[in-house]
């Protein structure tokens, strides 16, 4: 029987007798005794709590909320709830957990923090204790993607990789593990996943020298259960099993197994709980340059590929490589989702991927069956897939064995990076953070394997930008950045939204028509799922590459994110690359509700001077100077020494750091910075022509900047001697 929505006030007659056609008067019932019941008016049910719970919200890793409280109907009226300063300022990357009211995020340098959901209130947390020089190792900052939880425990990787295990309610150390070899410049940054009864964990460090693996652990006390590698060992010493065996049939000639061969699994992983298989996408080659680490060639199983493993016991299942003999840095360690489609009128169940190398794959995930295979971002290194080999069809001259190539397409950052892309069911869309960053190819031929180091066997010297305006406008007007809403079934974009410039944050989409994505210029965006309309935005005042997520709670729906610029681009391409200006990294966790109206301080703008010290070096020892620092600096302070914002930018030196710069640069002044100091590696000679050559960069952007103050009027405003950014 269906209720009102309101109640009236009953009466409740109570009769002691009630007798049907009494006429006597001694048989008349007594007066009606009148019981008065407070009237009641119900609320409204209150929604349901939902909460995230896994890195991709399901083991699907489709990062779809089914939450639509806050949707394109309302969304103008998202407010900031609250917020969170982080006590560092290196990149954040981590995708927060929400479970039992509290948010779970890791930063930089592997730090665990657990924060009330509602009120923001930090309850615990949890310093590993990295060493700090361990950040010579890193390819791409001190980053870490977040935690695992199970059982009331959650699970995360550090940097200096090990494997720890805490106690969710206090962050009390359960146990923690080695998982790599500390003798090997191994790295994690990615987030663990929790499968059964098992904790999976892989690593990074290819292009520093190591031979790439995933494992699985006890979830209970840290135990080691199975370790599968994704490339082969030295053939000599044997094989770890069969898959081991066929793939080193793959690789000829040098000594692959001394530099370590790469393949690390440093990233993306996805699950089917029907199938019980685990995918993982698996890293590049090491050197990327396969003339040197392969010289008789061959496709390097299973570098550049999805494998999809037995998680009870690690065994392989089957493989698609999406990039056979790669020798591009293109890693298929991108974002992995799980979906059913509808292909041809029948239903597929699929596993789609957007890796590196510009192709969008969808594949059948119980066989590995290539389903189709389109770019979705511009492509010059091959014309397309041929879909009966599965292999792409190269360009010529693109392997630049003879010589350097022209600007290839995608470059090493890839046609969309490990910022996690978002699959909608209801519209069938996929959601990219795409990107167009060119690279100029060469090979090192000074190459020799430095242990702990670079080992890329490119030379970067020829991706520069370059100085002339003239071809450096002409470059950058190549440099893209865009979210792209991607039709899997029907292989096309459906829509577009180009941003300032690339390296943009992770997406999220929600079951309220909406999908979010934070970007490098320090915006917080919401779009229409379906037609990429811009509707909501907010100012976080720093690059977001992380990728947000939502939860409700007590009837409200929130939205978190991770905020603070950082990675790979920022620091090795700089701020022109950005195309963004200077990046200021301010770490924070922003959580934003409907109506909510709390606010960010002012943000104090980032003042860059540059007053450097005379040029005494000759244009031989500049150049000399430049060589180096594309082999040892350029990944960590930028192309042309224009950091990022997140280490420091050299062309800024004060004069008591120039003075400094034998004890910084050969002594590790600054280890504790993760600076560590060359001196085992480079010579004297070799860090006064880096020093010439930095002086030289600070030289150029004074004159750069008088040149453009003059020619837009303002030659007053510049100092000679002195820059302002």
């Amino acid at each position: 029987m269906n209720q009102p929505a309101s109640y009236l006030v009953t009466l409740v007659l109570t009769v002691s007798a009630l007798v049907a056609g009494c006429s006597r008067e001694e048989d008349k019932p007594p007066a009606a005794e009148v019981v008065a019941v407070v009237e009641q008016v119900p609320t409204e049910p209150v929604a349901p709590d939902v909460e995230w719970r896994q890195h991709g919200f399901t083991a699907a890793e489709d990062r779809f909320s089914p939450l639509a409280d806050i949707n394109a109907g309302n969304v103008s009226k998202l407010g900031l709830a609250w917020y969170f300063d982080y006590p560092t300022s290196r990149g954040m990357e981590a995708t927060p957990l929400v479970i039992d009211g509290v948010i779970y995020t890791t930063g930089s340098w592997s730090m665990v923090y657990a924060n009330d959901a509602l009120s923001g209130e930090l309850l615990w947390f949890y310093d590993p204790q990295v060493p700090r020089d361990w950040a010579v190792h890193g390819c791409c900052d001190v980053v870490n993607r977040g935690v695992a939880y199970s059982g009331g425990n959650l699970y995360f990787g550090t940097f200096d990789g090990r494997l720890v295990s805490l106690d969710a309610a206090d962050g009390s150390l359960n146990w923690e593990v080695r998982t790599t070899d500390p003798e090997r410049p191994y790295t994690i940054t990615g987030a663990p996943r929790i499968i059964k009864d098992k904790v999976i964990i892989g690593n990074g460090g290819a292009e520093f020298g190591v031979r790439g693996y995933v494992s699985a652990y006890n979830v209970n006390n840290g135990e080691l259960a199975w370790r599968f590698y994704t490339v082969p060992g030295n053939p000599a010493e044997g094989f770890e099993n069969e898959a081991m065996k066929r793939a080193a049939a793959t690789w000829g000639g040098g000594e692959w197994w001394v530099v370590g061969g790469g393949g690390t699994v440093w990233d993306s992983m996805a699950y089917d709980p029907d199938l019980n298989l685990l995918y993982v996408g698996v890293g590049n080659g090491a050197p990327w340059n396969r003339q040197i680490r392969s010289p008789d060639g061959g496709d390097n199983l299973y570098v550049s590929s999805i494998l999809a493993l037995n998680p009870d016991d690690g065994s392989y299942v089957w493989h698609y490589q999406t990039t056979p003999g790669e020798t591009w840095d293109y890693t298929a360690t991108q974002h992995l989702i799980l979906a059913d489609l509808d292909i041809g009128g029948k239903q597929r169940q699929v596993i789609m991927q957007a890796p590196k190398n510009g192709f969008f794959y969808v594949l059948d995930r119980a066989s590995g069956e290539l389903l189709s295979a389109t770019p979705y971002a511009t492509v010059n290194w091959a014309t397309h897939v041929d879909m009966e080999t599965g292999r792409p069809v190269e360009v010529e001259g693109a392997r630049y064995e003879k010589e350097a190539t022209g600007l290839l397409l995608p470059g090493p950052y890839g046609a969309h990076n490990w910022h996690p892309m978002s699959y909608n069911p209801e519209t069938g869309l996929v959601y990219i953070p795409a990107q167009d960053v060119p690279y100029v190819y060469e090979t090192d031929t000074d190459f020799r394997h430095r242990p702990g180091y670079w080992n890329t066997g490119v030379d970067a010297r020829p991706a520069a930008l370059p100085d002339d305006p003239e071809v450096r406008a002409t470059v950058e007007q190549s440099i893209t950045g865009a979210v792209i809403a991607w039709d899997p079934v029907a292989a096309t974009t459906r829509w577009r939204v180009e941003h300032v410039g690339p390296w943009n944050g992770g997406i999220l989409s929600t079951a309220g028509d909406l999908v979010f994505q934070g970007n490098a210029s320090g915006e917080l965006v919401a779009y229409r799922a379906d037609t990429g309309e811009r509707l909501w935005s907010f100012d976080a005042q720093t690059g977001i590459i992380a990728p947000p997520v939502s939860y409700r709670i007590d009837g409200v729906q929130y939205l978190a994110v991770v905020a603070g610029a950082g990675g790979s681009l920022p620091l090795a391409g700089g701020a022109d690359v950005l195309k963004t200006g200077p990046l200021v990294n301010r770490s924070r966790l922003l959580v934003f509700k409907l109506g909510g109206e709390a606010a960010l301080p002012p943000a104090a703008e980032k003042v860059l001077v540059i007053d450097p010290p005379e040029l005494t070096g000759s244009a031989e020892q500049v150049a000399a100077g430049f060589k180096v620092y594309s082999t040892y600096c350029v990944f960590c302070h930028g192309d042309g020494a224009i950091s990022g914002g997140v280490t420091p930018d050299l062309r800024a030196l004060t004069p008591e750091k120039h003075a400094m710069w034998d004890a910084i640069v050969l002594g590790g002044m600054h280890w504790q910075n993760g600076m560590v100091g060359f001196g085992g590696e480079l010579n004297q000679e070799q860090a006064d022509n880096i020093h010439h050559y930095v002086i030289e960069r600070a030289h150029f952007a004074v004159d750069q900047a008088v040149e453009e103050a003059v020619d837009t009027g303002g030659a007053g405003e510049v100092a000679p001697g002195a820059a302002v950014e």
